[in-house]
């Protein structure tokens, strides 16, 4: 099927499709995950910019529910020694692709722009562990930033979360999974989140084909991620069907306009003012799903990190070691 594409789209996101449409690879649904995986893998370094350096890279292994689970952990430049702020970064991948290298760059971007230390683990992928199998990694996650602070050099009660597409699905659960806890996330930074596994919103028809996530590849992991029908409303896979937002992390939300997340992104900002939480809501209509990977291409990824690095700093007045970003 041949698709006109919208003239409103920014040449770097033409580009990039342009590129995948020379490469002609087959879509993820077509095959099985490990093959979605292993053609996934050749995405970050045609997409990504060369990889800053950061003040420091470790890896380290704690136990999870499911197992074994790696972190990797980054020092920004510029980040304190001891009660620095920090950030839990859940890839995006459709619970299903992606990894520790899929997002290195943005975790470095955020490092560095605002001075503090990332954490980022290589949580559990469907179908070989559906849901909530991710959700119980991140929580893991969480727990071992606000437990170990000290260790770390971090300040527990400084913890944000931030994801992009189904990694931004994961930080909303966190957030909603942990709201009152003590130390719980201050704040749920969200690039083109997913929040309604219903898949029925509008822009899932407008930009069904030749913007690169497609309807069905994202029908095709949800399906993957899910164990049945009824995980649709569980508010734990779709966290816009929670009864209540109210009492969540103030929350810096960025869209894609050429992207079938788009609506269901408008209406989780929209659903979060409505119940009193204070919302950064920022568009970039020219840009395509998952923009924000694709830094060699143009600007607008970096700019994205670095908005988001400013809603992080202007919803913690506590936030007065972070650097101003130069985005």
């Amino acid at each position: 099927m041949t698709t006109s594409l919208s003239p409103l789209l920014d040449p770097e996101s033409r580009h990039v499709l342009d590129l995948g449409r020379q490469a002609a690879a087959r879509p993820f649904e077509a095959g099985t995950p490990e093959e979605a995986r292993r053609a996934y893998e050749q995405d970050p370094p045609a997409l990504q910019g060369e990889r800053e350096p950061v003040g420091s890279l470790t890896e380290r292994t704690i136990t999870g529910s499911g197992g074994p689970l790696t972190l990797r952990i980054y020092r920004g430049q510029g980040a304190v020694g001891a009660a620095a702020p920090a950030l839990l970064y859940l890839h995006g991948g459709g619970w299903v692709i992606g990894n520790l290298e899929s997002h290195d760059e943005i975790c470095r971007w955020f490092a560095n722009m605002a001075a503090c230390v990332v954490v980022s683990p290589d949580y559990r992928l469907a179908p070989e562990h559906k849901f909530p199998a991710a959700i119980e990694d991140c929580r893991a996650a969480l727990s071992f930033m606000q437990d170990g602070a000290g260790d770390l050099g971090i300040d527990a009660g400084r913890i944000a979360v931030a994801g992009d597409s189904a990694g931004g699905n994961l930080a909303t659960v966190l957030c909603l999974l942990a709201r009152g806890d003590k130390n719980s996330p201050t704040a749920q930074l969200l690039f083109y989140p997913n929040t309604d596994a219903s898949q029925a919103a509008d822009s899932y028809r407008r930009f069904a084909e030749g913007y690169g996530l497609t309807s069905a590849t994202m029908a095709w992991f949800r399906d993957h991620y899910i164990r049945d029908a009824r995980d649709i409303d569980d508010w734990r896979v779709s966290p816009l069907k929670a009864a209540s937002l109210a009492g969540m992390a103030p929350a810096f939300v960025a869209i894609a306009g050429h992207d079938i997340l788009t609506d269901e992104g408008e209406a989780y900002a929209k659903r979060l003012e409505d119940d009193g939480v204070p919302v950064v809501l920022r568009r970039w209509p020219g840009q395509i799903h998952g923009f924000v990977s694709m830094g060699r291409h143009g600007p607008a990824a970096r700019q994205a990190v670095g908005a988001a690095v400013a809603a992080w700093r202007g919803f913690d007045a506590a936030f007065g070691t972070l650097r101003p970003t130069d985005a």
